[in-house]
């Protein structure tokens, strides 16, 4: 009797374990809704791991019938397939033949990174019998004859079994995947490589040769798998930034029932129409409709404002924003699953699945230099075997060839500038988490900046301190303790230690400000025309600004501004001589983005912009042909920052933030930015010069391996020398200083001139 689903189908993974294909209709209940007939459906696809399963995953998908299109995205090992109709199409059985086994996407599964596990392991293991046998290879190249040789390479050959079994199999078994259902992938060139090398070493010592190329295959197989590990670790960086992201949702809700009842359900539970009660810091759960309260929202995670925004009855809200003074009563409008949150998750994710697609130097070389190499050695055999007619002698040449191309210096040509440049900003105070980020960053020609937090510090300051009589400013600090609300916080941060004033009691209002009596007296702190209901509401005492009233009569005013990035205008000045456009994308208001431009000289800005709105910017830049980068801290920006050709983030940013930035710097100073392209375009000279003496090596070494002049030690030395030549050059980054400025920025010589900012 089947266990199976009605219309399931069965399939054999990589393990050899039987396992059942989702049915049509558990496919149909997971894919989501794109309106019209038109449905996209997430699959998780363990097993893809480079450019060329997403080229024949995303070609093979887009040939069936009903679908729109597919999309790999390689960081979250996901395919998303959009497609039409009744009837789904068999995406899931096709990508089984191709050697895919798929499963639906399920988010809430956080299983241990068996992948990153097993990838140390072999690294491990790779390295541990490389070393050892390169020390036994010492032993040979330094004279050993006879028996002790024999010995030596037998010892060589027994230690490369386990690394080229456990370590190797990594690779064998992905070349054997593809080459069974008929394509090539980058696997197949080093699995054939590694096999040769270790079976022709294998035969000399059997038939007690002088040399073997034990250590070659072996050490070969241990610098790939460095490779690979340190490649899954960033794609599964960028996987934190979505995670990270999910996690913002809140967990649940307290749900009001029409017989008066309230239940706690979990957020997937909750359906539109459901009364939801926000108590005052708490997140709010799902998009829905303001049915009954008053409070102030922050809204940075939805438009980067950085003023709080005043909600009353009637008024939508979104998930993700955070409830910060009175509760709230609430209707669901939508799901979980559609609401404001998960968009941006989404968002994240498609950002993520193009940047994967960008192909870093080194992967651009390989890709041609590994057959160039194979087909190289090949030709030389065959030349070998017409020539001579002796097959040992052809394959030992051929074999030489093999070893003196080496890509030990191509190989270190890309990392090692990489590793220098990494230091190199890292004493400056920027950290790099991904060594193609600093590729991607010496391409860009704009950069697109956030405003709140970004260029500005985001963060509201009391400054006309002196102008208070400091009495009045000890009973508002006293009020102000009792509220979340930013600018609270600004002016109960700034009273000086006069004594501690006796309050008698303290209440909030949501949108206008706080209550107090003390001493027969009433006392409110909060919006001008709700606070002085006694004071003159015209001109300088109208309705705008913060005060401080004593019985509705204004006792002291606020003012509050958020000060300017330290060198935020020299960083944008040093970008514009260094052929950067600047642009600025904010969701605050025309007037406080307005502002901040004149001041910074930015001559293009967008005011009011959701997250999707800075994506489609930054997407319509890139259609236009420029390669950007953008600035931004905000949760709201974490879009942005995975769409962009490359990102950069504060260290003050949300942990989202500096999880999806390719950089994080440490210091205050926006210098940082200019200083990392100019590190970034240095470091990208020296990699094509890195490449070129790889190259360069290579025309000359193998001709002479190919005419049989090349013993085994002396391709050893020469790809010694190569690669000490590549890492001599890579160290002159280090003496590379930075554009320092040469003129500072007229905006940069004060330290608070950004816009006031209001209870509004």
């Amino acid at each position: 009797m089947s266990c199976c689903a009605p219309g399931a189908e069965i399939a054999l993974d990589l393990n050899g374990i039987t396992s059942a294909l989702p049915s049509s209709q558990e496919i149909r209940l997971a894919s989501r809704s794109l309106g019209g007939d038109l449905r996209q459906t997430d699959l998780s696809v363990p097993t893809v791991h480079c450019a060329a399963c997403i080229q024949t995953i995303e070609t093979a998908l887009g040939k069936l019938d009903r679908v729109e299109g597919a999309r790999v995205n390689l960081s979250t090992k996901r395919v998303s397939v959009r497609w039409r109709g009744d009837e789904v199409p068999p995406f899931v059985a096709a990508l089984g033949r191709l050697g895919y086994p798929a499963h639906l996407f399920d988010p809430e599964i956080g299983e241990k990174d068996k992948t990153l596990s097993e990838l140390i392991r072999a690294v491990a293991v790779a390295g541990f019998a490389a070393g050892n046998i390169m020390l036994l290879s010492v032993s040979v190249w330094s004279g050993a004859e006879g028996a002790t040789r024999d010995l030596f390479h037998w010892v060589s050959a027994l230690i490369a079994i386990p690394a080229l079994a456990f370590a190797g199999g990594i690779y064998f078994r992905s070349a054997w995947n593809a080459l069974s259902h008929g394509r090539m992938n980058m696997d197949v060139p080093i699995a054939v490589g590694v096999s040769l090398a270790y079976t022709m070493s294998l035969y000399e010592t059997i038939n007690h040769g002088d040399h073997a190329y034990f250590d070659a295959s072996v050490s070969l197989l241990f610098f790939l798998l460095i490779g690979r590990t340190l490649d899954h670790v960033m794609r599964e960086r960028a996987r934190t930034a979505v995670n990270g992201l999910s996690r913002l949702a809140a967990r649940g809700a307290m749900v009001l029932r029409d017989d008066g009842s309230r239940d706690y359900l979990p957020v997937d539970e909750i359906e539109p129409g459901m009364h939801l009660l926000i108590a005052a810091g708490e997140r709010i759960p799902v998009d829905g409709k303001i049915i009954r309260g008053t409070s102030d929202l922050d809204c940075s995670l939805v438009s980067g404002e950085s003023t709080p925004r005043t909600v009353a009855s009637g008024e939508t809200v979104q998930a993700g924003t955070l409830n910060i003074t009175g509760p709230l009563t609430i209707e669901a409008t939508a799901a979980a699953k559609d609401s404001f949150l998960a968009e941006m998750v989404r968002l994240m994710e498609a950002a993520e699945g193009g940047r994967a697609h960008y192909r870093r130097i080194a992967d651009r070389v390989s890709a041609l230099y590994a057959p160039v190499v194979h087909l190289t050695a090949f030709v030389t055999f065959l030349g070998w075997m017409m020539a001579t007619g002796d097959w040992h002698r052809a394959m030992t040449i051929a074999i030489a060839v093999l070893i003196i191309t080496c890509p030990c210096a191509l190989g270190l040509a890309v990392p090692i500038v990489q590793v220098v440049a990494a230091r190199r900003l890292f004493e400056s105070g920027v950290m790099v988490k991904d060594g193609s980020a600093m590729e991607r960053l010496a391409t860009i020609d704009t950069a697109v900046f956030d405003k709140t937090g970004t260029l500005t510090l985001g963060q509201p300051r009391l400054v006309n301190v002196a102008s208070i009589d400091p009495a009045m400013l000890a009973i508002a600090a006293a009020m102000a303790a009792h509220s979340r609300h930013p600018f609270s916080r600004a002016i109960a941060g700034s009273a000086g230690f006069v004594g501690q004033p006796n309050l008698e009691s303290v209440s909030e209002h949501p949108g206008f400000g706080i209550e107090a009596t003390a001493a027969g007296s009433t006392w409110r702190l909060g919006r001008r025309g709700w606070a002085g209901w006694k004071a003159r509401t015209d001109g300088e005492s109208g309705h705008g600004g913060t005060v401080l009233t004593k019985d509705g009569i204004i006792v002291a005013s606020f003012v509050f501004e958020d000060a300017l990035r330290a060198y935020a205008g020299t960083a944008l000045a040093q970008l514009n001589d260094a052929q950067v456009s600047v642009e600025m994308l904010s969701g605050d208001t025309a007037a406080a983005c307005g502002e901040v431009a004149e001041i910074l000289g930015i001559d293009r800005f967008v005011p009011a912009l959701l997250p999707s709105g800075k994506v489609d910017r930054i997407e319509a830049l890139a259609r236009a042909g420029h390669k950007v980068l953008m600035v931004g801290d905000g949760l709201n920006d974490t879009p942005a920052l995975g769409a962009a050709h490359v990102s950069i983030a504060p260290a003050t940013a949300a942990d989202i933030g500096r999880n999806a930035a390719d950089f994080v710097f440490l210091r205050e100073s926006l210098l940082a930015v200019p200083l990392a392209v100019d590190v970034s375009r240095k470091a990208g000279g020296l990699i094509r010069q890195n490449i070129a003496i790889a190259i360069v090596y290579n025309a000359v070494a193998v001709p002479i391996a190919i005419l049989g002049h090349v013993t085994p030690l002396i391709a050893a030395i020469a790809m010694s020398a190569s690669s000490l030549l590549v890492i001599g050059n890579a160290l002159r980054l280090q003496g590379f200083a930075p554009s320092a400025p040469e003129r500072i920025a007229p905006q940069d010589r004060y330290s608070n001139v950004n816009s006031l900012a209001q209870f509004s």
